[in-house]
């Protein structure tokens, strides 16, 4: 038996390794420790080697509806973590993309431990050159839609309005859900437009998950789709380590149900971002993103036989 609280830690206690080594479905996971596009609380750079730690409780059992681990059928690896270059946003956000397009070339179905919410763009670049125009569903309080300034057109608050505008994702086939934070009139008037899905945490808690997963279901049909997780998306009382909290959120349990029920879309990869581990001393925040991962890796494993590539 391994002790959760032993050991040199890597998500999931997956090898560490840079390249995969040739096992069937291979899955990368990367850390991607960079807050410098956060405008309130700073923090996020931590949230990797918190989501990593607290992933050892999550090791040694099988999932208990599926009867078994990501590893049985996934070549799971850590590929560590791409540096981040203090104070180069623009930099940090080009390592990302050559690690990710690097990874993706290979063939490995990437899974990204953030961070804040920035470092999704670089990896839907990279994703984009693989499969074209993607669907996106987001988890998150907020719809981060707002303009960059001159100096730093990319911030935590900008990554889906640039991917629209930069064509990575489809917006009238992707989703936002748990929407509930203050939007400037202008920013609200540019997201509806779009054309993006939005849904509130009020409207999962009143109509439950059920429906807002036939919703998403309709919404993204067969287009590969990414799924974003901001970890704010969940209530501060489920996840407080996060650097804008918004009251109102939905229950960790609300969304476990909500990614288990949408394991069959066609993902093409993974985030949790905006874990910011100074604001939580008990780790239920990282708890909760490690745990999103690991059901998402469940549910992809349990589609393979242990040996079929993933297509």
């Amino acid at each position: 038996m391994s002790l959760p609280f032993a050991g040199i830690r890597t998500f999931l206690d997956a090898p560490h390794r840079r390249e995969p080594d040739g096992a069937p479905n291979p899955v990368a996971v990367i850390g991607l420790p960079f807050d410098g596009g956060t405008v309130f609380r700073p923090g996020a750079r931590l949230g990797p080697a918190a989501i990593r730690d607290m992933s050892k409780l999550l090791t040694g059992d099988d999932h208990p509806e599926l009867g078994l681990s990501p590893a049985d059928r996934l070549g799971l690896f850590d590929a560590g973590d791409v540096v981040a270059e203090i104070g180069d946003i623009d930099g940090t956000l080009r390592a990302i993309e050559e690690t990710a397009s690097r990874l993706i070339d290979q063939h490995c179905h990437l899974v990204s431990l953030g961070g804040d919410h920035t470092v999704t763009l670089p990896v839907l670049r990279a994703l984009a050159m693989r499969y074209g125009q993607l669907s996106l569903v987001q988890f998150d309080a907020h719809p981060d839609t707002w303009p960059g300034g001159d100096a730093t057109p990319a911030f935590h608050g900008s990554p889906i309005r640039i991917a629209i505008e930069e064509g990575l994702i489809d917006p009238e086939s992707s989703i936002q859900i748990g929407l509930r934070s203050p939007v400037q009139r202008d920013v609200a008037a540019w997201t509806r437009a779009s054309g993006l899905t939005g849904i509130t945490a009020e409207e999962v808690h009143m109509g439950g998950i059920e429906r807002i997963v036939q919703r998403v279901q309709e919404t993204i049909g067969r287009r590969p789709a990414y799924l974003t997780f901001d970890i704010d998306v969940l209530d501060p009382s489920q996840a407080p380590g996060t650097a804008t909290p918004e009251i109102g959120g939905l229950f960790s349990w609300q969304a476990v149900g909500m990614v288990k029920r949408l394991a069959d879309l066609p993902w093409v990869g993974m985030d949790v971002v905006e874990v910011a581990p100074p604001y939580d001393h008990a780790g239920i925040t990282a708890l909760a993103a490690a745990t999103m991962v690991w059901t998402y890796l469940c549910h992809r494993a349990a589609r393979f036989d242990g040996s079929a590539e993933d297509a």
